[in-house]
């Protein structure tokens, strides 16, 4: 199986460019990289998964920081972990929709 993610900031109504992303399983981490000019981690796609438990870490305080955007000490949301579980054959894919104050995912086609 194969994991993708697309990553879109809600507040500025754009792809999310350069949020960190890390991928585990367990606490095995399986991935590291950051979003590209889309809101895409294309690295992602490269790694072959097995059924079972993962994890998507998005730094979303980071990113939002980065884009100039004044957050709370604590940011509201932080890191953003989505847990999601992989069974069958096919292709996952888990987009997130985020802001400083909310995120929404899916799993996508």
């Amino acid at each position: 199986m194969t994991l993708s993610t697309h990553v879109l900031d809600t507040m500025h109504g754009a792809p999310a460019t350069g949020v960190k992303i890390r991928l585990l399983h367990g606490n095995l981490p399986l991935f590291e990289g950051a979003t590209d000019d889309d809101g895409r981690c294309p690295g992602l796609k490269e790694l072959v998964l097995h059924n079972g438990v993962y994890r998507l870490e998005f730094q979303v305080a980071a990113y939002f920081r980065h884009r100039g955007v004044d957050l709370p000490d604590p940011p509201f949301l932080d890191v953003v972990s989505i847990d999601f579980g992989i069974s069958g054959d096919g292709h996952y894919h888990v987009p997130l929709l985020v802001s400083p104050f909310a995120y929404s995912t899916y799993r996508g086609s």
